[in-house]
């Protein structure tokens, strides 16, 4: 009987093992049923930066561009496109027919010009001084006869041999001839009026600068390079026939060139002089230049639908592989940290003016106020406090469940 009962106690044991086993493992697969699954990342030490792109135009800062001083044919090139050029040398020279006789004619004007100034200064040309001479001098020898027989009649009529209306007949002939002599001795002295000097002189001016363009466009026709550079525009070929003002050769230092970028309202205020730029070339993807600002947005402009900041930077290592006039990409590093705690940005989450994210602790979130350092970028943010190194924190659910203090979790990749 004992060995029975024994055996029956024993059973009973394996049973209550049993049921506690399997009510167990419900358990666990109701708790592991409510776990919502999320990503998660840990704090850690990092160099983070952050960073505004925009784009921008590259101009060299040693520049020459040739323009066709007159129309013409291109009588001679001397270089080809890519051409390195030391300065002073012979790039192209145009048919200068034009040119000479635009400097002969504005030659002339100025000759006429001044001629005609120097007569009016002097009262008039020779010929005209020459006639005024004469007239006076007649002019005067009248006035001399006149006077004598005013004098005559005068005396004839004390002696009752002339009339009073001889004597004043005679007194009128030597009125008149005053005013006459005194009109030809004013015209010799101040024939022109100020304003009429005045006009004259301008049209010498306006003389001497057509002259001094006409030699200007003389001395262009020859075209030589200012500097030391690189050909890196020739729009034109030998014999080509251009018009005026048409572009014939560029020449650039392609070692110094800085670039033009405008970057939006928002972002101006984050920009400095001395921050570094990455510059980008869609025509060369797998190459990346250097630089820095030269000088920061200081006022707003509009550029096409944007109001924008125009910022100059120089390029810092350019070797004649980035070409003049092409379109850029800038990106500014702003503001770096160099082994800064951080996390990505997706674990931030704000509620009011305070910041905070979900630390997974024990497979529950824990809400947990976080300081965020200066350094923001678009992927990752500065943990200034509120967390360690190490920390484990949920970034975002797999599933549509929100987040929230004290869910249950489970970490997936």
């Amino acid at each position: 009987m004992a060995q029975q009962a024994t055996e029956r106690n024993r059973g009973w044991v394996w049973a209550v093992v049993a049921v506690a086993a399997c009510f167990a493992l419900i358990l666990l697969l109701r708790l592991r049923h409510t776990e919502v699954p999320v990503r998660a990342d840990r704090v850690e030490r990092r160099d983070i930066v952050s960073t505004v792109s925009t784009n921008g135009k590259v101009e060299p800062t040693q520049d020459f561009q040739a323009h066709a001083p007159v129309p013409g044919v291109v009588q001679g090139l001397y270089v080809d496109l890519g051409q390195t050029v030391h300065a002073g040398q012979e790039l192209l020279r145009m048919d200068d027919s034009e040119a000479r006789k635009n400097l002969a004619t504005a030659q002339a004007n100025l000759d006429s010009s001044l001629a005609t100034l120097n007569a009016m200064e002097h009262g008039g040309t020779q010929d005209e001084l020459l006639t005024s001479k004469t007239e006076l001098a007649q002019a005067q020898t009248q006035q001399q006869l006149d006077i004598a027989s005013l004098a005559s009649l005068q005396k004839l009529q004390a002696q009752g041999a002339a009339s009073p209306n001889e004597v004043a007949a005679a007194q009128q002939r030597l009125a008149a001839t005053k005013a006459h002599l005194a009109q030809l001795q004013a015209r010799r002295t101040g024939r022109y009026a100020t304003d009429d000097l005045a006009a004259q002189r301008a049209q010498v001016t306006q003389a001497r600068a057509a002259l001094d363009a006409a030699q200007k466009d003389y001395a262009n026709v020859d075209v030589h390079a200012p500097f030391a550079g690189t050909v890196y525009a020739l729009p034109v070929a030998q014999y080509d026939y251009v018009q005026a003002g048409e572009a014939l050769v560029d020449v650039a230092d392609l070692n110094k060139l800085q670039i033009f970028a405008y970057f939006d309202e928002p972002e101006i205020g984050k920009l400095a002089a001395g921050q570094s730029v990455k510059i980008e070339w869609p025509a060369k993807p797998n190459q990346i230049w250097h630089g820095h600002i030269l000088e920061a947005p200081t006022t707003i402009i509009t550029y096409g639908t944007r109001n924008v900041g125009e910022c100059l930077i120089a390029v810092d290592d350019a070797h004649g592989d980035l070409l003049p006039n092409t379109n850029v990409t800038v990106t500014v590093t702003t503001q770096s940290r160099t082994n800064a705690l951080s996390l990505p940005r997706e674990a931030l989450r704000t509620e009011g003016a305070s910041n905070f994210v979900y630390r997974i602790v024990n497979g529950q979130l824990v809400k947990t106020p976080v300081q965020v350092g200066g350094v923001v970028n678009l992927t990752r943010f500065e943990v200034a406090g509120g967390l360690n190194e190490g920390d484990r924190v949920a970034l975002n659910a797999t599933t549509e469940t929100d987040l929230s203090d004290g869910l249950h979790v489970r970490i997936v990749p």
